[in-house]
């Protein structure tokens, strides 16, 4: 897909059990496939959009978050089914972080997927700030 010629698209999207939704709106189709200890594990694909693009429709309450290292980051996870949908990210603090694998349907190959060395994250931290 040329992601460069997609328009605005509105996505939904949340856990695994429901209890958790949202939507999104994103204006630019590339997500960062990070390598760092807790992506990895996770299976994250990084959709980082500001905060109004992003609207939790249910499940606050339900919500629990983990922070490790810094504490910057806020992983946010349905204490349910243990799903991290979205997250405030360290690296855009003041932006929303959305799993593209947590869309509902097959959108995955709507975005463009581009490696992000996250193991190296702070030699690595501003080829993500600047793209």
């Amino acid at each position: 897909m040329d992601t460069q010629s997609q328009t605005t698209a509105i996505y939904e999207g949340g856990c695994h059990c429901g209890a958790v939704r949202f939507q999104v709106t994103v204006d630019h189709h590339k997500v960062d496939d990070c390598n760092c200890s807790i992506c990895q594990k996770k299976g994250f694909l990084h959709l980082i959009v500001p905060k109004d693009k992003f609207k939790l429709l249910q499940g606050e309450d339900v919500l629990t978050t983990y922070t490790f290292n810094t504490g910057i980051a806020q992983h946010k996870f349905c204490r349910i089914c243990g799903i991290h949908s979205f997250y405030i990210p360290r690296s855009h603090p003041d932006c929303i972080d959305v799993n593209v694998r947590c869309l509902d349907g097959n959108v995955i190959n709507d975005f463009e997927i581009v490696p992000f060395d996250g193991l190296n994250w702070e030699a690595n931290i501003d080829k993500l700030l600047n793209s």
